[in-house]
């Protein structure tokens, strides 16, 4: 027979920790892990485990703040040479009139949240 829990008082519901739900939440993304087989193995319903990956992977998406560094609008020309060389480590970004450059070191969330922000 299967394990039964049984909550006594006025509380209904379980209350999983946040060291618990990472636990769980590692576990579904093992290679070849299944959602299912998970939940039965912690005694959790799988819809609460899907709601728990939603939520973490919009808190990986949630906007922030990133520096701003705004340039002269009349930059000194450069030479001839100088402007058929690319510029490495440096990603630039033309839209309209604004030019956008991002440096090599940039985290990968913050490249992807400005190349999105910069869409038209």
């Amino acid at each position: 027979m299967g394990r039964m829990t049984l909550i006594t008082g006025g509380e209904r519901r379980r209350r999983w920790s946040d060291e618990d739900r990472a636990r769980i939440l590692a576990a579904i993304e093992a290679p070849r892990a299944v959602v299912a087989e998970v939940a039965r193995r912690e005694d959790i319903c799988t819809s609460l485990v899907y709601r728990w990956r939603q939520e973490a992977r919009n808190a990986v998406r949630a906007p922030g703040f990133a520096p701003v560094v705004i340039e002269d609008a009349n930059p000194p020309p450069r030479s001839v040479a100088a402007a058929s060389e690319p510029e490495f480590g440096v990603i630039v970004v033309d839209v309209k009139e604004a030019r956008v450059r991002i440096g090599s070191n940039a985290p990968p969330a913050l490249v992807a949240a400005t190349l999105k922000a910069l869409r038209p």
